[in-house]
């Protein structure tokens, strides 16, 4: 069996293989003819110009079109080949494709003003503005001091400056999630209960400590102008249409098909 090591035998092997394989499928629509239009040499050099941010130069369009050319060469000749069936990245690639192309010709005219204030009214907790506290505070140390609480309650009809703190001691329109990023919930849960004052309150402890602090100002939370928000609205809108545009298109198209599962699983 020494002749299946020869080099020019699997040669006329892998030769007689690929030839099998384009025999079971038909070239006859897949054109010879490479067409380049006026679209693709602009596109071609608008992408150079994004990328290298100038124009290209005459022998570096005809090197971006002598590339194009080629790949679409390889690309057809693969097709000929076969080499796009049961492809799991060519066909991930070709589902994104079809996908898009929903999504483009949902959102291809401009959502009227009228369905956007409709969403708008439809979704406002989507654009509810938190309540936002701007505070101060004064820290106390747990590893510093005895009783860190006492001294902090001590501390609210004083002018102690209280210890080092490694973050700011002075905030400004944070909001609870915010500061509970920072301090910890529980921190944020109590500051947020606190009246405006012009005077110390607390203690509070946090993760770190115990605080004494002074409210200054306190936001409502509040769902803000249709006009101030408008251009996210837009933005949402959109991809809401191309969303609702896919689950349209599958379900329709997946009326057409007929699932059929193997008994294993059909016993699940």
């Amino acid at each position: 069996m020494n002749w299946l090591k020869d080099p020019l035998v699997s040669f006329l092997a892998i030769g007689a293989a690929i030839f099998l394989v384009t025999s079971f499928f038909s070239d006859e629509e897949i054109s010879y003819d490479v067409e380049i239009s006026e679209t693709d040499v602009e596109r071609l050099r608008d992408q150079w110009e994004l990328q290298m941010r100038r124009p290209p130069s005459r022998e570096e369009l005809w090197d971006l079109l002598n590339q194009f050319v080629r790949e679409e060469i390889y690309y057809r000749e693969s097709q000929r080949l076969g080499l796009d069936v049961n492809d799991s990245i060519v066909r991930q690639r070709m589902v994104q494709k079809l996908t898009f192309l929903t999504e483009d010709i949902a959102t291809a005219s401009p959502i009227a003003k009228s369905e956007l204030e409709e969403y708008f009214e439809k979704n406002q907790d989507d654009y509810r503005v938190a309540a936002r506290y701007t505070f101060s505070h004064r820290y106390f140390s747990v590893d510093r001091r005895e009783d860190a609480e006492a001294d902090a309650r001590r501390a609210l009809n004083t002018q102690e400056p209280g210890d080092p703190f490694m973050l700011q001691k002075y905030y400004s329109a944070r909001s609870e999630s915010q500061i509970g990023d920072l301090f910890g919930r529980d921190f944020a849960k109590a500051l947020s209960a606190l009246d405006v004052s012009s005077s110390s309150q607390g203690p509070i402890e946090s993760a770190y400590g115990w605080h004494v602090v002074q409210l200054k100002t306190k936001e409502i939370d509040h769902v803000p102008d249709f006009f101030d928000v408008l251009d996210k609205v837009s933005v949402d809108a959109k991809q809401a249409a191309r969303l609702a545009a896919n689950k349209a298109y599958y379900e329709g198209l997946r009326e057409r098909y007929n699932v059929v599962l193997p008994e294993t699983l059909k016993e699940i």
